[in-house]
């Protein structure tokens, strides 16, 4: 069964759920505010789509933290991000093969 891993108030999140229903699509939907994923969950996230992939670069948290001025290693991104989930991109879409990061109306068709 597909898992979507988000925040239910986050306008692509809701934008990916809307498009899932729409398509008859069943999931589930993990709620990261409140059930974070582990930091090995993280990590085997960015070993598969890179940290680039992984980290919200445009979120208020990544500004808020001055992320960008500080040289931060791989493993210290990750327990920052494990701690502060909002740095992680969202929606993120998994299934059997498949981990996607962001909703694109295109990806998900070529997926669903």
């Amino acid at each position: 069964m597909k898992q979507i891993f988000g925040i239910k108030n986050c306008q692509s999140v809701k934008k990916a759920l809307d498009f899932l229903d729409s398509k008859g699509v069943v999931y589930e939907f993990v709620d990261y505010k409140k059930n974070p994923p582990s930091l090995e969950l993280l990590k085997e996230w960015v070993e598969k789509r890179g940290i680039e992939k992984v980290l919200n670069k445009k979120g208020t948290t990544y500004k808020a933290l001055n992320l960008k001025e500080k040289d931060l290693s791989e493993s210290e991104l990750l327990e920052v991000m494990s701690q502060n989930p909002t740095l992680i991109k969202r929606p993120i879409l998994v299934d059997e093969g498949i981990l996607e990061f962001g909703f694109c109306k295109e990806v998900y068709e070529s997926l669903c």
